[in-house]
């Protein structure tokens, strides 16, 4: 049985027009006006984001142009400067083509090159949504409003990531920490923009063939715009960031103090993301918390569900919110911590006594990333004591329980159980402490730069004639920041699939995109791990360009003499290249972890 993260073909994903369609008339009227809203804030971005390229470069939009109104775009012959600056791109002709069109960058210098590669690509992508916004209004079947919708959120949240990229840019600030997070937020909109292309993968139609034309070129430019920003900050070996070029904090792991400005008598060893308050929230015991909203099932609370919790949390908080979500069995559907709903900490009776369950996969009519029974974009989302369950089953495939896109996010003490594809770690920073993770199939998978730690990672027993794989990590371009580092845990098996007698062998990962990055430091792995450890995607594919590294495991299944011998897969003996997937340089966690108040290794064990 071929088995792998294409999902079989769902009946009735073709485009043609469904009079039962959900669309009605009645909403027709709300569609338009959401359509207007979201062309004039596109409108206003695109203005605001050429204002400013003109205001950072203070260059008359018309020097150099012999262009005449009405004459059709700008042709410009590169100068040296734009073809420099595009020789360090993945795609040098559409860079070229891009920057010499935008007013003034004839005589622009590779450092003003930058803010325009930002702009370019922010106004490119402000137009898509506009447009496709539009494509909205057309009857479409389940499957392909799934993958619709997919697109519209993930435009929308590109689009505040270049806003944010562009807006640290033409800053002027120095910092390593704003490099970094620059690099992650471009990272993030790639990631975004792969996403909703693989929504449409596996369904045609006159929707998808407008998608496309609208979506054209756009993974490219942030991929450009990527690698211009990257070719100024220097890269260590294969695209892994140099962080600590023009570090504020000490470069050594020693530089890390174990207190992080922590106040004789509290607890120390724990990391910088957040303030003292959620330090001291994180290690609270229940009684001790005073919530912002209670979710209790018997109405004894501020809600009786998540959602009506989520709808009452204010818009991007600069405070800590605190949803306490007591002891119970919440079955609601899709439940979304959106972009806009920042600061989110959602705290449970305990992973054994607050379980947030659901049960949708692909089997419904839906993309994978769709499936989630819980899903949160908004930035600083902390989830502690929880359980997040899908029990679609293993022969519903795709079905996630977890999906998580926010930056600065912090999974504590919970629960993320499915079968196929049961943690999304889709885009930016997270960390995961003492959790429990149980899967079959690709059950960690996405494009965050995510370190877990102290975790307990379980295979189960998956349907006949499947394989095992813990991780499929998607990175898609060499300048992006991200991977998954598996750091202290404990790679384990579950009593059914220890008791199929090896039937069912388990991999530690294989490569979804081309440059896909995972490794496993100073942990335990179990014998149910095959010995090659780690399994091809597609015959060759990916073998010399993903980077899997393994470092100081133990356990039978951390053997390595009988490990795979691709280009790309490597025994880590060194301290130093180690140390750059641990939570101080691969998610720069000394800077923002602490905060959060959850207890972190900065760097490797003793």
């Amino acid at each position: 049985m071929e088995y792998g993260r294409l999902r079989p073909s769902d009946p009735g994903s073709s485009d043609r027009y469904d009079t039962s369609s959900e669309w009605t008339s009645s909403r027709g009227s709300n569609r338009r006006r959401r359509l207007i809203l979201i062309f004039l804030v596109c409108l206003a971005l695109v203005l605001v984001s050429a204002l400013s390229a003109v205001l950072v470069l203070g260059l008359r939009s018309g020097d150099g142009g012999s262009d005449t109104a009405g004459s059709g775009p700008r042709r410009i012959r590169p100068n040296k400067a734009i073809s420099r600056t595009c020789g360090h791109t993945r795609y040098p002709n559409l860079c070229v083509k891009s920057l010499a069109e935008f007013p003034g960058a004839e005589a622009a210098t590779e450092q003003d090159l930058v803010h325009i590669s930002f702009n370019v690509t922010l106004q490119r992508f402000s137009k898509a949504l506009y447009l496709t916004s539009a494509i909205g209004s057309r009857p479409m079947p389940p499957r392909i409003r799934s993958a619709f919708l997919d697109c519209i959120e993930l435009l929308d949240d590109s689009v505040d990531a270049l806003s944010r990229s562009l807006s640290s840019v033409t800053g002027g600030k120095q910092r390593a920490e704003s490099a970094q997070d620059v690099v992650t937020w471009l990272s993030a909109a790639l990631t975004n923009q792969d996403t909703c292309s693989d929504g449409f993968s596996d369904v045609s139609g006159n929707v998808k063939d407008q998608m496309a034309i609208q979506l054209k070129d756009l993974s490219e430019l942030v991929s450009n715009c990527l690698a211009i920003f990257s070719a100024y900050g220097g890269k260590d070996f294969d695209g892994i960031p140099i962080q600590n070029r023009r570090r504020m904090l000490l470069a050594s792991e020693d530089s890390y103090p174990t207190n992080h400005g922590v106040a004789e008598g509290e607890e120390e060893d724990f990391p910088a993301w957040l303030g003292r308050r959620e330090r001291r929230l994180l290690q609270a015991p229940l009684p001790a918390l005073r919530a912002d909203i209670v979710v209790s099932k018997d109405g004894n609370g501020t809600c009786k569900t998540i959602s009506e919790a989520i709808k009452k949390a204010p818009e991007y908080s600069s405070r800590r919110i605190i949803i306490y979500v007591r002891a119970g069995r919440y079955e609601e559907t899709n439940l979304k911590v959106g972009r806009k709903k920042t600061n989110l900490m959602f705290i449970g009776d305990g992973k054994s006594k607050t379980i947030i369950s659901g049960c949708k996969s692909i089997f419904d009519n839906m993309t994978t990333f769709h499936t989630a029974t819980f899903a949160a974009t908004g930035a600083g989302f902390i989830a502690r004591d929880i359980t997040f369950q899908n029990w679609a089953g293993p022969e519903k495939h795709q079905a996630v329980a977890l999906r998580i896109g926010a930056d600065h996010a912090v999974i504590y003490r919970c629960n993320v159980i499915g079968y196929q594809d049961t943690l999304y770690v889709h885009s930016n920073r997270q960390f995961f402490r003492e959790c429990d993770i149980y899967g079959t199939v690709d059950f960690i998978f996405g494009n965050a730069a995510v370190v877990l730690q102290n975790c307990s990672i379980w295979a189960r027993r998956p349907l006949a004639m499947q394989k095992n794989t813990i991780t499929a990590q998607n990175r898609k371009d060499p300048n992006q920041n991200t991977g998954i580092s598996v750091h202290a845990c404990r790679i384990l098996a579950t009593p059914d699939l220890l008791g199929s007698n090896g039937t069912f062998p388990t991999y530690l990962g294989r490569p979804w995109k081309l440059y896909s990055r995972t490794v496993y430091m100073q942990s335990y792995i179990g014998s149910h791990v095959h010995p090659r450890g780690w399994l091809e995607w597609n015959a060759t594919f990916a073998l010399d360009t993903l980077y899997y590294g393994e470092y100081m495991n133990y356990g039978s299944g951390g053997a390595i003499g009988q490990r795979v011998t691709w280009p790309g897969y490597r025994v880590i003996t060194s301290p130093v290249e180690a140390n750059k997937f641990t939570v101080g340089e691969f998610i720069f966690g000394s800077s923002w972890l602490p905060s959060t108040g959850v207890s972190f290794l900065a760097g490797l064990t003793v």
